[in-house]
């Protein structure tokens, strides 16, 4: 009787342990919330190709996940501001069952969502906002920052301009918290390779009209006008440069945050010569390309821009660290995904920093002359590699206080 009764104790044990085991999975089902801007000036960066990565990314991990884990897809316009965004990830998180949230650009809306994460336990997988802040004052245990970074972009495109005599320069920055820290980091980068700062003015996000921004820059004589905005801010910026004959007249055009979408909006005839800092080109090796490829079949050809490839890969990351963890609590997942190194088609190995940086390297790109392109979306020639431990500001120099 008594080997009965411990047997069956046992029994119920294991079965309640069973139980506790699926019952870290939140509503038995893993939901992920893509927020952008689906309409407005950076939805060609994102948008709705970010949601068409993300689901990829979910169909690739249960290709070989043994977990069966069910996993859902959902997304929402933050319409670039912070109100909307909180708003969105509040009830995402309070309501309707979301467990992480991806991509998320403008960084003031992204520095909202990293708080309200913070404060409900969940997991913010950012891709989008560029803010190094995010990694630096303002970084916290429930955050990865991907794809790119202003101190990146500074060191990468600023550093390559002044070092070939692009040393006086003006900034035409957007009016909030990404554009104050690109023209920042990039400040800091001309200013230590011995260059100066001739001026700098700041335009409203989604203007339509640079002209009174552009003649300023061009009054200046900089020999480079640093073009600290994004997505339909720099395609307007440098369309409208053209007009004003700003580069016939001698003056460089830095783009210090351009997309492979942003070049093709331009077409080469105006982005020719543009030197950008990409972490991802669809055609750096047979993985980019046969992914992209399937991207392009399932985004009505268009191809991927590196914030796309970013929510594929750290999508794709979340979920293997939820299978090791065994559960979707935001705040375990994001520990074991510093712990698992990281592994994908797009971007190859690397690692998560404690202070949330993933590390990968950083490509120094020059767009082709319409002449030496092959065909549609091919638009860079690789100038440099910036390997994973120099592309990215040292962990001890960013102020997070996670680092100790």
């Amino acid at each position: 009787m008594k080997l009965k009764l411990s047997s069956l104790v046992a029994a119920v044990a294991l079965a309640f342990a069973g139980g506790a085991a699926q019952a870290q999975i939140s509503g038995n089902v893993v939901k992920i919330g893509v927020m952008n801007d689906m309409s407005g000036v950076y939805a060609d960066i994102g948008g709705p190709g970010s949601v068409v990565a993300a689901k990829m990314a979910v169909e690739d991990f249960q290709k070989t996940s043994k977990a069966g884990l069910k996993v859902e897809i959902v997304s929402a316009d933050h319409q670039n501001k912070p109100d909307v965004g909180s708003t969105v990830a509040r009830q995402w998180y309070d309501t309707d069952g979301v467990d992480a949230i991806a991509d998320v650009p403008t960084s003031s809306v992204a520095l909202a969502v990293s708080q309200v994460t913070r404060d409900k336990g969940k997991a913010f997988l950012n891709t989008g906002a560029a803010t190094a802040d995010l990694t630096g004052k303002a970084c916290s245990p429930n955050t990865v920052h991907w794809l790119y970074d202003t101190w990146m972009l500074a060191n990468g495109t600023g550093s390559a301009i002044v070092k070939t005599g692009g040393d006086t320069w003006f900034f035409l920055t957007a009016d909030y918290a990404f554009g104050h820290a690109l023209e920042r980091d990039t400040e800091a980068v001309v200013l230590k390779n011995g260059g100066k700062v001739l001026g700098k003015v700041r335009h409203p996000l989604a203007t339509q009209d640079f002209s009174s921004f552009l003649l300023q820059a061009q009054a200046s004589k900089a020999k480079v006008i640093g073009l600290a905005n994004a997505g339909g801010d720099t395609i307007n910026s440098i369309k409208q440069a053209a007009e004003f004959g700003i580069v016939k007249g001698g003056q460089s055009l830095a783009g210090l945050l351009v997309f492979l979408t942003d070049v093709h909006g331009l077409g080469l005839q105006t982005a020719q010569g543009l030197i950008v800092t990409e972490t991802f080109y669809w055609d750096l090796n047979d993985q980019t390309r046969a992914w992209s490829r399937r991207f392009a079949a399932a985004n009505g050809g268009k191809y991927p821009s590196m914030d796309h490839a970013g929510v594929y890969a750290v999508v794709l990351h979340y979920l293997k660290a939820v299978e090791a963890a065994k559960t979707d609590d935001g705040t375990k997942v994001v520990a074991r995904m510093k712990e698992l190194p990281t592994d994908d088609p797009l971007f190859g190995k690397g690692t998560i920093r404690q202070d949330g940086r993933k590390l990968h390297p950083a490509y120094l790109f020059e767009v082709k002359k319409p002449s030496e392109s092959k065909g549609p979306y091919d638009y860079y020639k690789l100038r440099a590699t910036i390997p994973a431990d120099q592309a990215f500001r040292p962990l001890a120099e960013g102020g997070c206080p996670l680092v100790k």
